[in-house]
């Protein structure tokens, strides 16, 4: 755009924010894909899915914590149901000092502590009183920030009051109040007494007694992270007013209780009055959300063995966060949506039809450059393979078939998967696995059949007791009735009949008392070489001895699992149409979740346009291209200079590079102008800022490289 004028000036022209502006969501998802005509379904497809997926985790959350919770409120209306009786007893009025305290042994997984902490105090403030204090260790330095947290929290409660008393309320202000246990003391007295009793006992299980003088509740978060000498105050300070200012503890712990006494000595700690409460392990916390999310065929979206394996592996080796597992499991949905264009077909079966019906020519194309497709056309006939290549009709009728045989096979996985982990978790060290989910990776990477740890898991099952057998088949039973889908291979009826079977003492009890001394004499070789043998001599004699009602009952069950695992738990790679619904791309994830902040610098400074994707940052390899910014320029500059760097010699080269375009003579270039100056010492403080380079005392006028190597 030009402009004449007779004077000189500066114009500015600014860009047109509506082209650079993004309408919705939805464009983002269409960006870098060549076929964006179904961006804005993409998008809401995934949206809706994560919705579902977050409401059922959050549903896990609140059935896992309820047990936990169910306990602290119990605690917390016993503890100070007699707050106000006159107790003359010499043994009550010691009790009667130790203030109630709650010690949550929540573990180290300290990234999901504050979701566990903030629907507590929910919990609290609608079941049991309106003061519930949450306090974090960065807040509370010192004992005079903690009863400034606690005061402005304390305030900051929701009380239903007169409008006159919420105005004279409102009129006090923090910086005004001095902050000790007196004040809060005076607070609690005339709250207490100006709130009516039915407003704090409406939806609160309280006698009337006790509504006169609700608890104070102060959650200590991450207790091991506080300072010592500030709990410590702390609680002496509040155990001389225990009986104007009833306080109760939460003290949230991540590794042991006996953290308590490390922080607090004998003196403190006996005006505790504790009892412990243990949450659930975060592993069986993962399993359980890996069951309801991944072990189901209620959500369409699946992960690779890969991707799965790297989310484990991060949780387990990392930070033990479900919270971060659950992230990771929402990124890989994103990434699926984003980068996936035929993820559209992705969504309940009933939807898959209409969306089938949608599909454009490019995307037809797309789906034949599938190579579960190629293969799946490959073993066709010829006149199939036609059909299929061409014309995209009739590639649509058979797209829906192969994803109405996707979702049967999801139906069939789960359950036959699950029975076969009932079958192998009770054997002696777990050749499977102890946990289905380390079950399931196996059967999604590989034919699980055709491995060593299965065969000798089968041969474990033959020997099993009848007492183990009936108990195994009796999960299975329950296992295949709670499933929703029909039956596979009539399953349920062949286990109910297996089991009826084994419940008639009369047919199978024949070689009960030979089975049952076998296995005490297994149980009593612990030498490895000794039950080898004893293993073999037992196979040897069952070959040459007929076999009894209950062993040839036993073979016939073991089969019978084992034709239903090779006929459901194919690998899912060996589906046709896989791709739609599975997230494969673990190297992508991995590098989003696994951060790597040295190799994010090298290449943003070295090669500006690998994040910017602006065309005119584009340059050879080698070369500085003054168009880069200026701490770009001096980065590339400083990686070919040794240990110590002249600044002058540094500040010449920077200044050549900038001025490398301008159409002056050369002795105007040398020249280093002031802006010229300020440009390259703004470079080097943020260079020195993200640590490559430091000042040195050996040369004034130099500083000194703290990065080597290529990342």
């Amino acid at each position: 755009m030009s402009t004449c004028s007779v004077s000189k000036g500066c114009f500015v022209f600014k860009p047109d924010s509506k082209k650079r502006k993004i309408s919705s969501a939805a464009d983002y998802f269409s960006k870098g894909n060549n076929d964006a005509e179904d961006s804005g379904l993409r998008f809401d497809t995934c949206q809706s899915l994560w919705k579902e997926i977050k409401c059922e985790t959050e549903q896990i959350q609140e059935d896992l914590n309820k047990k936990l919770f169910d306990n602290l409120l119990d605690f917390l209306r016993k503890s100070h149901l007699d707050f106000k009786q006159k107790k003359t007893e010499w043994a009550s009025r010691m009790k009667s000092n130790e203030i109630p305290t709650a010690a949550v042994v929540l573990g180290v997984n300290v990234t999901d502590h504050d979701l566990t902490f903030k629907r507590l105090a929910e919990v609290f403030q609608n079941d049991v009183t309106p003061f519930v204090v949450s306090l974090k260790s960065k807040e509370c330095p010192g004992i005079k920030n903690l009863l400034q947290k606690v005061m402005i929290q304390l305030m900051g409660c929701p009380i239903d009051m007169d409008s006159s008393e919420e105005d004279e309320s409102s009129k006090i202000s923090p910086n005004r109040i001095r902050y000790s246990v007196a004040s809060l003391t005076n607070w609690y007295r005339n709250v207490t007494k100006k709130v009516d009793t039915e407003t704090l006992c409406k939806k609160r299980i309280f006698s009337s007694e006790h509504c006169e003088s609700p608890p104070v509740v102060v959650i200590f978060k991450n207790i091991e992270s506080f300072s010592s000498k500030v709990l410590q105050d702390f609680i002496t300070i509040s155990s001389h007013c225990i009986r104007e200012f009833p306080l109760i503890l939460i003290f949230g712990i991540a590794t042991s209780p006996m953290i308590i006494h490390k922080l607090l000595p004998h003196s403190v700690s006996s005006l505790l009055c504790i009892e412990l409460f243990q949450s659930l392990s975060c592993k069986e916390h993962l399993t359980k959300v890996i069951d309801k999310l991944l072990l189901t065929s209620q959500f369409p979206f699946k992960l690779s063995e890969k991707v799965l394996q790297v989310l484990i592996n991060i949780f387990l080796y990392h930070d033990f966060s479900v919270q971060n597992f659950v992230k990771g499991f929402q990124l890989s949905l994103l990434e699926h949506f984003y980068s996936q264009s035929l993820s559209v077909l992705c969504c309940e079966i009933h939807k898959a039809k209409k969306r089938v019906d949608s599909l454009s020519h490019n995307q037809c194309e797309n789906i034949r450059r599938l190579p579960s497709f190629r293969r799946f056309v490959e073993s066709q006939v010829s006149n199939k393979q036609t059909i299929l290549l061409t014309d995209d009709e009739g590639l649509k009728e058979t797209v829906h078939a192969l994803l109405q045989n996707l979702h049967t096979y999801h139906e069939n996985y789960f359950p036959v998967l699950r029975c076969l982990h009932a079958f192998t978790s009770s054997l002696p060290k777990y050749p499977l696995g102890k946990q289905i989910r380390e079950l399931y990776c196996e059967c999604l990477e590989k034919k699980v059949w055709e491995t060593e740890e299965y065969e000798s898991a089968i041969q474990l099952v033959r020997m099993m007791a009848k007492d183990e057998l009936v108990a195994i088949l009796e999960k299975c039973v329950e296992i295949l009735k709670s499933s929703p889908a029909t039956q596979p291979g009539n399953s349920l009826e062949k286990f109910e009949e297996y089991l009826s079977q084994l419940q008639h003492p009369e047919e199978v009890n024949e070689d009960q008392e030979t089975s049952i001394s076998s296995l005490k004499e297994l149980q009593k070789k612990t030498d490895l070489y000794h039950l080898q043998k004893t293993l073999l001599e037992m196979k040897e004699s069952r070959r040459l001895k007929k076999l009894t009602k209950f062993e040839m009952l036993r073979f016939e069950i073991v089969d019978f699992v084992d034709s239903l695992v090779k006929k459901y738990l194919v690998p899912v790679e060996m589906q046709t149409l896989h791709e739609v619904m599975y997230f494969s791309a673990a190297n992508t994830l991995r590098e989003h979740l696994n951060a790597a902040p040295r190799v994010a610098l090298h290449n943003a400074l070295n090669n500006p346009y690998f994040y910017l994707k602006n065309e005119s940052l584009k340059s050879e390899a080698g070369s500085i291209s003054n168009t880069a910014p200026d701490i770009c320029i001096a980065y590339k500059l400083h990686l070919e200079c040794g240990r110590l760097i002249n600044l002058v010699d540094w500040l010449e080269a920077f200044s050549t590079v900038v001025k490398a375009a301008d159409n002056t003579d050369s002795s105007v270039k040398d020249q280093i102008d002031d802006i010229t100056h300020a440009r390259f010492i703004r470079a080097v403080s943020e260079l020195e800022l993200l640590g490559f380079i430091k000042p040195t005392k050996q040369k004034t006028d130099h500083v000194a490289r703290l990065t080597w190597g290529s990342c």
